[in-house]
């Protein structure tokens, strides 16, 4: 599935916001899962549970706080850092560099920002992975918002407020539709990037995020042919 969009319906952006995971890497590339891994193990260990116990844990934290870290900080009290170190101990180099998409951001006009649940250490080493870090003016990750994720409202509040963002202006690209709900009732156009051809990946299924389908202004699993159609429309 390949959904090209209206190059008119973007011609008033001045700023591209992208969310990292599983966004602007694709979901095959299952990069996550080894995050997802790494904190299933991090709750085992912190509570002695054993791994089942730990994950359904983890998830039912993740639905109800946004985040596992946010989850484990509320029930818990852990250090974010140590958190946040351990679970992105991963392996970058599953991600096969994207140099269409890198020529598609670079040639966006306007300006271009990662906002992400992750550290800024993860958003840069992932971004340089795929060869598109040096297109970004910067990286609003979950330490700059205050420990608080995406989908709160004053996480996009504060990003926005930070960079002179104005809603109506600006276009925000998700893998979940839950995290576009505000950027749309801010004024953003909205983009959901789905998996290639809808196919099953390790998300689990309450992730799908049915109920937030108004929310969603376009849908497509090629990120970089749907920046390439509106690049060359500009061009």
């Amino acid at each position: 599935m390949t959904v090209l969009p209206d190059p008119n319906r973007f011609a008033h952006v001045t700023d591209w916001v992208f969310d990292l995971d599983n966004t602007l890497y694709p979901h095959h590339s299952n990069l996550f899962s080894q995050i997802d891994v790494k904190m299933t193990s991090y709750v085992s260990e912190l509570l002695t549970l054993p791994r089942e116990e730990a994950r359904k844990l983890q998830k039912e934290l993740y639905r109800e706080y946004g985040t596992t870290l946010a989850g484990l900080m509320q029930r818990h009290g852990i250090d974010s850092d140590d958190f946040l170190q351990k679970v992105h101990d991963i392996d970058y180099s599953w991600l096969v560099p994207d140099p269409v998409l890198g020529a598609s951001i670079r040639q966006l006009p306007g300006r271009k920002f990662i906002f992400t649940n992750g550290n800024r250490n993860h958003a840069e080493r992932t971004a340089r992975q795929l060869g598109i870090l040096e297109h970004f003016d910067d990286i609003f990750d979950i330490v700059a918002a205050g420990l608080t994720p995406k989908p709160a409202r004053q996480t996009y509040e504060r990003f926005a407020e930070l960079h002179a963002v104005t809603g109506p202006n600006a276009v925000m690209f998700e893998d979940l539709a839950r995290n576009l709900s505000v950027p749309k009732s801010l004024g953003m156009t909205t983009v959901l990037i789905v998996p290639k051809n809808f196919e099953p990946t390790f998300a689990e299924i309450w992730e799908k995020d049915k109920e937030y389908e108004d929310d969603v202004d376009f849908v497509t699993d090629d990120l970089a042919g749907f920046l390439g159609a509106i690049v060359q429309a500009a061009v």
